[in-house]
């Protein structure tokens, strides 16, 4: 009875070939964030389907590199003395966040990799992400160039510019960002081979208005026939790809709150939901809004994780029957933004990673064992 991440094949094989079928269509480069996924075992699956990635640190242009066989697009907010040379070796496309660390690092990346195209990333100062922590469009924001600070002519090794200000978003929005992107950058995109979009398309949600996305990037090509189009999701790849699954290890009750305790934890494996914060889906299980208790509703549960950590808990879920001792909690969608966020606060037991094949078969990917929590104390 060991908590798992269950990867579909069949259901990540149908966001892959929308996502290349995507890309055929409206003619772009689409390629996969590993900020969002990056369970490296699963990427002879996407090499079938995509040919890129897309890079933020070393260890991610590594990744890309030794494990998905191709150079990254990478970006940084920060580049250093001790990594620049070796992300440049890893990259094939690499963006400076600042002029400032244009300037120092250029000269270097050119001469480990003549090959790597570097870029910019840019401001539009607009963004309709809501949620502050996810916006990186927010006054003060360290992300990026705002156009009232790019010379009238740019470096020229400069031939990209690359802008990220979406999270989760519909077809809709990128509509009304790209009309900010072009009123303030338009005027530099002469002089540019590439313009990068970045992530938070998701395409592969069911009401994503697809067709207006593929009209968009055909009107950009109208527009700037020289540029190539880049779009970088993350989310949209693993999008209801799989659940984690948990167990009822414990049920407590205090002034009227019934709490299930896991085997699992929020702030160890779904810190979205602490984060974001957002509710997810139960399978079998209704989420309730407002404040109830055992008293009025019998078969509401808090669900609480199993760390000491006093808000690893979410609530509430009706669940129609009382919960039991090893009763299964299933967590749907997710994949995306978990296995490459989870971490091993208080030594809790960390899930397994497995996938299920097309043939039904369920294959474990990693077990994970107090090795692995002793090592990373080294």
């Amino acid at each position: 009875m060991t908590p798992v991440y269950i990867i579909e094949e069949e259901k990540l094989r149908r966001n892959l070939q929308l996502i290349a079928n995507v890309a055929r269509r409206a003619n772009v480069e689409i390629i996969l964030a590993f900020k969002a996924f990056a369970l490296w075992k699963t990427f002879p699956i996407f090499r079938e389907y995509i040919n890129s990635t897309t890079a933020s640190s070393l260890s991610e242009a590594r990744l890309a590199l030794e494990e998905f066989g191709a150079p990254a697009h990478t970006y940084s907010p920060a580049y250093t003395d001790d990594n620049i040379e070796e992300i440049a070796r890893c990259s094939s496309h690499l963006t400076f966040n600042s002029l400032t660390q244009y300037e120092r690092f250029h000269s270097q990346c050119s001469m480990v990799n003549g090959q790597c195209s570097m870029g910019l990333r840019v401001n539009p100062e607009y963004s309709e992400v809501e949620t502050l922590l996810y916006n990186p469009c927010a006054p003060g924001t360290r992300f990026g160039v705002s156009c009232d600070q790019l010379p009238a002519q740019l470096p020229p090794d400069i031939e990209g510019f690359h802008c990220h200000c979406h999270c989760e978003s519909g077809a809709d929005v990128l509509q009304r960002t790209l009309v900010h992107i072009e009123q303030k950058f338009s005027p530099w995109f002469p002089q540019l081979k590439w313009l990068n979009l970045g992530g938070g398309h998701l395409m592969t949600r069911k009401d994503y208005d697809v067709e207006l996305l593929i009209s968009l990037m055909q009107g950009l090509h109208e527009r700037y026939p020289w540029l190539k189009i880049i779009l970088e999701p993350g989310s949209a790849f693993a999008w209801q790809t799989g659940p984690l699954v948990s167990h009822v290890v414990d049920i407590v009750e205090d002034k009227g709150i019934r709490t299930a305790i896991l085997d699992v934890s929020f702030t160890c494996h779904m810190p979205d939901c602490l984060e974001m914060p957002y509710m997810p889906e139960v399978r079998g299980a209704k989420i309730v809004n407002g404040k109830c208790s055992m008293f009025n509703a019998p078969f509401v549960y808090r669900l609480g994780g199993n760390s000491c950590l006093s808000g690893d808990f979410l609530a509430s879920w009706d669940f129609g029957h009382p919960l039991a001792v090893g009763d299964e909690v299933i967590f749907e969608d997710m994949i995306h933004y978990t296995t490459v966020k989870t971490n091993m606060f208080n030594g809790i037991t960390h899930p397994d990673i497995a996938i299920r094949h097309l043939d039904g078969t369920l294959e474990t990917l990693r077990h994970y064992t107090y090795a692995d929590y002793r090592d990373r104390m080294d």
